[in-house]
């Protein structure tokens, strides 16, 4: 199956289910410290019961942590286990790492953090931290107002429903994003209408 019929299957299939839009665009956070935890903490998690209150936390607890900089300052200071309620140790260190490199990259703001994004080597240097992938870093482009897909398990499992030929994350990541080309919407904003979709399903 050519890359042309994965993305007409796939058009076909949101089509289908979710009509020609508009879609809205994931709006993300305003507070560094937010975007920071939600990246590292909803790996594995489900979102709204789990990941959505401890950002949400994040957000109360400290809410002077809408920077970089200033969320940097409150890991110092501040039990930020005890404000996501985990323990969860490569998690707690990834979240620092990032912060970290992002202060050392200059990135101190929402918009800096978007823009940043937008270089290969930055993404790159991303990866390289322990607990980071493809996902997570697509993922912090979304929580930022970028146009990003971040192929989770409920995009994947959309294109299985759809019969596409491809699993792999990069492959699935650029037929999601030819197909949003093709429709005529935003690449984030189709990614979340997917995601909404199928994260609100009652399980079989």
């Amino acid at each position: 199956m050519t890359k042309r019929e994965d993305v007409s299957k796939l058009a076909a299939h949101v089509q289908a289910v979710r009509g020609d839009g508009p879609f809205l665009a994931a709006v993300g956070w305003h507070h560094m410290g937010a975007v920071i935890c939600d990246a590292i903490i909803q790996q594995a998690r489900h979102y709204e019961r789990w990941v959505r209150p401890r950002v949400q936390d994040v957000q109360s607890s400290w809410p002077d942590a809408d920077t970089v900089t200033r969320f940097r300052a409150r890991l110092v200071d501040g039990d930020l286990s005890a404000v996501l309620r985990t323990t969860h140790q490569r998690k707690l260190a990834a979240i620092g790492a990032v912060a970290d490199l992002l202060a050392a990259s200059g990135v101190d703001t929402r918009d800096d953090l978007r823009t940043w994004l937008n270089q290969d080597d930055n993404r790159s240097a991303l990866l390289a931290i322990h607990g980071v992938g493809l996902k997570t870093v697509d993922y912090l482009g979304s929580l930022v107002g970028g146009s990003h897909v971040a192929v989770d398990v409920h995009l994947r499992a959309f294109a299985r429903e759809a019969s596409l030929g491809v699993s792999a994350y990069l492959d699935l990541r650029h037929v999601y994003e030819e197909t949003a080309d093709r429709l005529g919407h935003d690449r984030g904003a189709l990614e979340h209408a997917v995601w909404r979709y199928m994260s609100s399903r009652p399980k079989p």
